[in-house]
């Protein structure tokens, strides 16, 4: 067998299972969001994106926009390399300040992605604390796993969300045993929010020091955009948080927020850090700008947590099985990966709606689902023509419905 026939054969059965991914060619345009053309086969149609993590649009936002004109004017398109061989541009220190100062920490640490901060933060502390031990929840993001899978640090993967089973775990460790407790506050596919008042107390109960993934939270939740540890008042229980600029914030790269130490040793020793191009200076005063507006406007969050209702209140009206969840995020669950790559092909062929199928191995099979996230630019007129579009679909899928009680 030739490679070429390997990747073949693989392809065509990816195709087959109906778990293939196509990436749709999307054109967004500045200050129209959610619109965007769409360009396939040499056609040009609009569409209205519907499962963005640009939660608030704030990637058209005209404070961020304008920061980025300027600061690309002032400082130019690239970093010029790595902060260790390049040094560091004066917009990654005021990020790092901006970041620091949103979750109550004594300083930040800027990576290229979320995907990165993970994999680098992770791997590195379960790579250099001796006899580390990771205890990782069983819904962990990808880059979470590959950060400890990296590390070589032992690891145990305790039930989602289960404190108990949590506990029971750290009880069988010796008190004075390095442990840390790895988990996510807004998980991406269902929508549940972890107990981290309980984590803490287990951390203090059992010497575990913790690691809180809040790249879905960060700018959606807290008084000023803190994610949900702030809102909860928690922020100074957790050892690291680790965020994102490329989803609420509306831009790219992602950090970790911790003790000037734990930054320092992470800098200092995480190869994701020490040898990537650093993020372009615009992009750094972009996502400041993104920042310092999300910690004094609550508008967009009060707007987005309207229109998340209002989606939810039609589904329940029209049948739809979503599942309940406190989040910003509604799962539309289709339960088969052919008819829901099916649904979302037609509603954006036949529609103009584009929501991407969420399909195996990103969830497990069976639960196949379109992922909606309304956000505060979403009208009255997108929700109608999204709900109208989708009832037509799940008749002429025949896919189960249910009565609103049964929510």
């Amino acid at each position: 067998m030739t490679i070429e026939t390997f990747v073949a054969d693989r392809l065509a059965a990816l195709k087959a299972d109906g778990n293939y991914r196509v990436f749709a060619d999307l054109e967004r345009h500045r200050g129209a969001f959610p619109a965007a053309t769409r360009r396939a086969a040499e056609q040009a149609a609009e569409v209205t994106v519907w499962c963005s993590n640009d939660y608030l649009g704030m990637g058209q936002h005209p404070d961020v926009l304008a920061a980025m004109h300027a600061a690309l004017d002032r400082s130019g398109a690239g970093a010029g390399g790595t902060r260790n061989i390049s040094g560091t541009a004066h917009e990654h220190v005021l990020l790092e300040r901006e970041l620091a100062d949103l979750h109550g920490k004594e300083a930040a640490l800027l990576f290229t992605s979320g995907y990165v901060s993970n994999w680098a933060a992770l791997g590195t502390l379960g790579a250099m604390i001796p006899d580390c031990l990771i205890l990782s929840d069983a819904l962990n993001h990808a880059s979470m796993i590959e950060g400890i899978r990296h590390s070589r640090a032992e690891r145990l993967i305790w039930k989602h969300n289960d404190l108990a089973d949590l506990e029971a775990r750290l009880a069988a460790q010796p008190l004075e045993r390095p442990k840390l407790i790895a988990f996510e506050s807004v998980y991406s596919m269902d929508g549940d929010i972890a107990p981290i008042a309980g984590i803490c107390d287990l951390a203090d109960r059992y010497n575990a020091m913790t690691y809180l993934d809040e790249v879905h939270a960060v700018g959606l939740y807290g008084p000023r955009g803190g994610g949900i540890a702030e809102r909860d008042g928690l922020m100074n229980r957790l050892t690291v948080i680790e965020g994102t600029l490329g989803k609420a914030f509306g831009v790219v790269g992602g950090y970790i927020a911790a003790s000037a130490n734990i930054c320092d040793f992470i800098r200092s020793f995480a190869s994701g850090f020490i040898f990537t191009t650093a993020l372009p200076p615009h992009v750094a005063a972009g996502a400041a700008a993104s920042i310092r507006h999300l910690k004094a406007s609550r508008t967009e969050r009060v707007q987005q947590r309207a229109r998340v209702a209002q989606v939810r209140a039609r589904f329940d009206q029209i049948g739809l099985p979503h599942l309940p969840n406190p989040s910003h995020i509604i799962p539309l669950m289709v339960g088969d990966p052919v008819k829901c790559k099916f649904i979302s092909d037609t509603l954006l062929d036949e529609h103009g709606i584009y929501i991407q199928p969420i399909n195996h191995p990103t969830v497990p099979k069976g639960t196949e689902r379109l992922r909606i996230t309304p956000s505060p630019v979403h009208g009255d007129a997108d929700i109608a023509r999204l709900c109208d579009a989708l009832e037509h679909l799940w008749c002429q899928c025949q896919l189960a419905r249910r009565p609103m009680a049964a929510q």
